[in-house]
């Protein structure tokens, strides 16, 4: 469980480098909305941003968790 949380906490301090305190700025993590979600990055915004992250909470765990176990 350590281990998950850990290499959750990299993912996302990596993911968001040099937007880490403004993650739904971050030009990957917009991408990666466009191409999971099917907007525009352009117009993801704090609330876009939010909303997809709770919306899909299941699916990034299991993402994190199969990313985990490849790691």
């Amino acid at each position: 469980m350590l281990r998950f949380l850990w290499r959750a906490a990299f993912f996302w301090w990596h993911a968001a480098r040099g937007y880490r305190l403004r993650p739904w700025r971050s030009p990957y993590l917009r991408w990666r909305m466009e191409t999971y979600w099917g907007i525009p990055a352009e117009s993801i915004g704090w609330r876009d941003f939010w909303s997809f992250l709770w919306e899909h909470r299941d699916d990034l765990a299991r993402f994190l968790a199969w990313a985990s176990r490849m790691g």
